[in-house]
C-alpha cells in the first residue's frame, strides 16, 4: 500500500489550517521582529518554507524520480544547519541562541527549532497533523515578538509547556502504536520494496545519510547472498532461542520489532523474511525526533548514524522545560489510554531484535551551561515516570511472555581495517556453541562453591570487591549461575548471576568504557552492602560536572542503583581480536561484556519474568534471579526496579586476581593477571596464544 494513503483522512482534516499556517509563515519574510531576533525567524521561517517544499515532492512522488546527486544534495539542504561545521552557529545550538537571543528566551527557542526540526521526517512520513501543530506553535510564539517590548520568556516557556501537554495525545500515543502497529511499515516497505544494491533507496528514509550508510550499503551489496541469509539466521535464531530456553510460548506472539542503524537493509530484509517462516510479522519505530518521546540523547528503534553528538546532547534534558507532575500525569494517562486502546497489538508483541553498530569515534561530550537542567525534583518525578510507565508497558507487553535478541556489526568509521574487522565479528558472533558451553559449566561448578566472589584490579586499576552470592541449597539440581551462549545475547561468552547485596563492597574501577555513546575516562564506583555508596571519572576537571555526568548516564537521575548482576565474560577471541585492530574503545558493551568480568548496575537481568523456571543446557535451575532489592516486588512492586541496568566492563589486561572463595576459606581461583587458570577452562587461553 501507498504509505501516503494511510493518512490521507487525518492530513484532510488538517490541511485548511495548513495552508493558512504557511500562508501566514510565508508573510514573515517581508516583517522584521525586534532586532535580536530577526535572524531567528527569518532562518526559521526559512526551513519550514523549505519543509513545505519537501512535502510536495513526497506527495506527488517528485522523490522518485530525482538522481542520487540530487537526492544528496536534497539531503544536505535539509541537515546542513547542524551538521558539525556549522553547529556553532546554529539556532540548535543553545550556546549559540543564548549568545545571540539571551539565556532564557535562546535556550526556549533552540528546544523550539528542534521540535521544528522534525517536520523533516513528519514530511518524508506524510504525516500532516505533526508539520501543522509545529507550524501553529512557531506563528503563536512569533506574535509575541512582533511588539516593541522583548516578551517575557515565562510567558513563551507557557505556550511550549501547553503544546508539549496539549499534544502529548498526538506525540506519545503515536509513539506507543508504531511499535506494536505493522499497519505503520514506513521503513519496512522501503526496505521490501526497494532495489538495495542502488544506495539511492537510503534517502528516501528521511534521516541524514553520512558516508558510513553509504559505505556499509556498498559493503553489504557485495557480499552472496548466502552470507547474508547467515547473518540474518544467527540473530534471527537468537531470538528464537531466547523463547526456547526461557520456556516462554513464541506461538503467541505475531509481531517482532527490529531496531537497527540505515546501511544494514540487506541483513533486516533477510530477517524479514526469516521471522515471517517463525509467523512474526516485522514491525519498526524511527527513533523519536520530539521530546515528548525522546529518551536523553539515546538513539532507540531505527535511524541513521547520529549527525551531531554533541547536538543531542545538548538536548537531552530538554524535558526540564516542561517536565512537573501535571505533565507526568498527563503523559501516564496518555500511554495508559494508548496501550488500552491497542492492547490486542500489544498482547501479541514478542519484543525487540536489535542490531546495534560500533566502530565511531568514541563521543566526550562539552558540559555548557545554557542547556537546560533537570532540578532535583523533576529528576525524582522522571525516575518515578519511568518506573510507572515501565508498569504500564508490561501490563500490556507481559515481561514474562516478551524476549528479545541483540547483535553488533562495525560501520566504515572503524577504519581501514573495516573488512577485515567486519569478517572477524561474524566469526566471533558464530563461535562454537558446544566447546564454550562445557568450558562455562567448568566455571559455573567452580563458582557455586563460593561464598563470595573476590576481583582484584592490576597496574593502575583500583578494582577491590567481594561479590556475595546466594546460598545453594541442592548442588545437584541447582546452580547460581546461568550459562549465557549465543541465543538472546550475540556473542557468546558469559556466566552470570545476580548476587546477594548484603556483603557486597568495594570498588569497582576501569580506565576506560564506552556507555550509551559516552566514552568514561577512569571511572570508579564505591559499593556497601550492593548498592553505590560514591562514584567519579575524569571526565571533566570539576568533580561536580563528573559525579553529574555519571548520575544521568549510568544512576538514570537515581540516588543509588544496586548491582543487578555480576558475570565473567569468557570471550578471549573478541578480546584478541579488540586488541590487534585497536577497536576496544570502539566497541560496544555488547561485545566488552564478554571481555573481562562486568558488574551491572540497576535492575537484575530476570527484571519482570523472576517467577519463569529457567534453566541452563546440563538441567540445573538458575534460582539466583531476585536480590533484596527486586524481591520487593512482592509487597510494593514501586521499590523493585529501576528501569536501567548498566554493565560496566573490566578489561581481562586490568585483572590481577578472580577467586571463588568458600565458606571455609579455601580458594579457587579462575582468572590470575588476566589469564584462566581454572582447570578446563585452558580452551579460553589459546587466542592469547595465536
Amino acid at each position: 500500500m501507498d504509505y501516503r494513503l494511510l493518512f490521507k483522512e487525518s492530513n484532510e482534516e488538517v490541511r485548511e489550517r495548513y495552508e493558512l499556517a504557511i500562508a501566514r509563515i510565508r508573510q514573515m519574510k517581508d516583517e522584521h521582529v525586534k532586532d535580536k531576533y530577526d535572524d531567528y525567524f527569518k532562518k526559521i521561517s526559512a526551513f519550514i518554507l523549505q519543509i513545505d517544499k519537501l512535502w510536495d515532492m513526497v506527495q506527488k512522488g517528485e522523490l522518485e524520480n530525482k538522481t542520487l546527486e540530487e537526492l544528496h544534495n536534497l539531503n544536505n539542504q535539509l541537515y546542513e544547519d547542524i551538521l558539525p561545521a556549522n553547529y556553532e552557529t546554529s539556532y540548535a545550538n543553545p550556546a549559540y541562541a543564548a549568545q545571540k537571543l539571551g539565556i532564557d528566551n535562546g535556550r526556549l527557542l533552540s528546544f523550539m527549532y528542534m521540535e521544528i526540526r522534525g517536520m523533516i521526517v513528519y514530511a518524508y512520513e506524510s504525516r500532516l497533523t505533526e508539520i501543522t501543530i509545529l507550524c501553529e506553535l512557531f506563528i503563536e510564539v512569533y506574535n509575541w515578538f512582533e511588539d516593541e517590548e522583548e516578551p517575557d520568556a515565562e510567558e513563551i516557556r507557557k505556550i511550549l509547556y501547553w503544546f508539549v501537554s496539549d499534544y502529548a495525545d498526538v506525540m506519545v500515543e503515536y509513539g506507543i502504536r508504531e511499535i506494536i502497529d505493522p499497519e505503520l511499515s514506513f521503513a519496512k516497505d522501503i526496505i521490501m520494496n526497494s532495489d538495495l544494491s542502488d544506495v539511492s533507496y537510503l534517502y528516501k528514509f528521511g534521516e541524514y545519510i553520512s558516508e558510513n550508510e553509504i559505505k556499509t550499503a556498498q559493503f553489504l551489496s557485495k557480499l552472496p547472498e548466502e552470507d547474508i541469509d547467515k547473518m540474518a539466521y544467527t540473530y534471527v535464531e537468537g531470538f528464537r532461542k531466547g523463547f526456547e530456553l526461557a520456556n516462554k510460548p513464541l506461538n503467541k506472539k505475531k509481531t517482532v520489532n527490529i531496531r537497527y542503524t540505515l546501511g544494514f537493509e540487506r541483513i533486516v530484509k533477510s530477517a524479514i523474511e526469516q521471522f515471517a517462516k517463525l509467523g512474526l510479522d516485522v514491525v519498526m519505530y524511527r527513533s523519536p525526533v520530539n521530546s515528548s518521546n525522546k529518551n536523553t540523547y539515546v538513539r532507540t528503534g531505527y535511524s541513521a548514524i547520529s549527525p551531531n553528538k554533541q547536538m543531542d546532547y545538548d538536548h537531552r534534558n530538554d524535558n526540564a522545560l516542561y517536565f512537573d507532575k501535571a505533565c507526568m500525569e498527563r503523559k501516564l494517562g496518555v500511554i495508559k489510554c494508548a496501550y488500552e486502546k491497542y492492547k490486542e497489538l500489544a498482547y501479541v508483541h514478542a519484543g525487540p531484535a536489535v542490531m546495534e553498530i560500533f566502530g565511531e569515534t568514541p563521543f566526550e561530550p562539552v558540559n555548557k551551561k545554557e542547556c537546560f537542567t533537570l532540578d532535583e525534583k523533576q529528576q525524582k518525578l522522571l525516575v518515578n515516570y519511568r518506573s510507572e510507565s515501565q508498569k504500564i508497558v508490561n501490563e500490556y507487553i507481559k515481561g514474562e511472555e516478551r524476549s528479545f535478541t541483540i547483535i553488533a556489526y562495525p560501520i566504515p568509521e572503524i577504519g581501514d581495517k573495516f573488512e577485515e574487522i567486519f569478517a572477524e565479528t561474524v566469526r566471533i558472533n558464530t563461535l562454537d556453541y558446544e566447546k564454550y558451553c562445557k568450558v562455562q559449566e567448568n566455571i559455573i561448578d567452580a563458582l557455586n562453591e563460593a561464598d563470595y566472589v573476590y576481583v582484584e584490579g592490576s597496574g593502575k586499576n583500583k578494582t577491590k570487591i567481594n561479590v556475595n552470592l546466594l546460598e545453594l541449597k541442592n548442588k545437584e539440581t541447582e546452580t547460581l549461575f546461568e550459562n549465557c551462549l549465543a541465543d538472546v545475547n550475540i556473542p557468546l561468552g558469559e556466566v552470570f548471576t545476580s548476587p546477594k547485596l548484603t556483603g557486597t563492597n568495594g570498588v569497582l574501577n576501569v580506565s576506560e568504557v564506552y556507555l550509551k555513546d559516552i566514552k568514561f575516562i577512569n571511572l570508579t564506583i564505591t559499593f556497601k552492602d550492593g548498592m553505590i555508596q560514591d562514584y567519579t571519572c575524569d571526565n571533566f576537571e570539576t568533580e561536580e560536572e563528573n559525579k553529574e555526568l555519571i548520575k544521568q548516564v549510568i544512576l538514570n537521575n537515581h540516588d543509588t542503583l544496586a548491582i543487578g548482576e555480576f558475570a565473567i565474560g569468557t570471550n578471549t577471541t573478541a578480546y584478541v581480536m579488540a586488541n590487534k585492530y585497536d577497536i576496544v574503545y570502539k566497541l560496544p558493551i555488547l561485545i566488552v561484556e564478554k571481555m573481562g568480568p562486568h558488574f551491572a548496575v540497576g535492575d537484575t537481568c530476570y527484571t519482570w519474568s523472576e517467577d519463569i523456571k529457567v534453566y541452563n543446557p546440563d538441567g540445573k535451575e538458575i534460582i539466583a534471579k531476585d536480590n533484596e532489592v527486586s524481591i520487593a516486588r512482592k509487597e510494593d512492586i514501586k521499590k523493585a526496579y529501576y528501569g536501567c541496568h548498566t554493565d560496566i566492563t573490566i578489561p581481562y589486561d586490568e585483572i590481577a586476581e578472580i577467586t571463588a572463595v568458600k565458606k571455609d576459606g579455601d580458594r579457587i581461583t579462575i582468572i590470575k593477571d588476566g589469564r584462566f587458570v581454572l582447570a578446563g577452562t585452558e580452551l579460553l587461553n589459546e587466542p592469547f596464544n595465536e
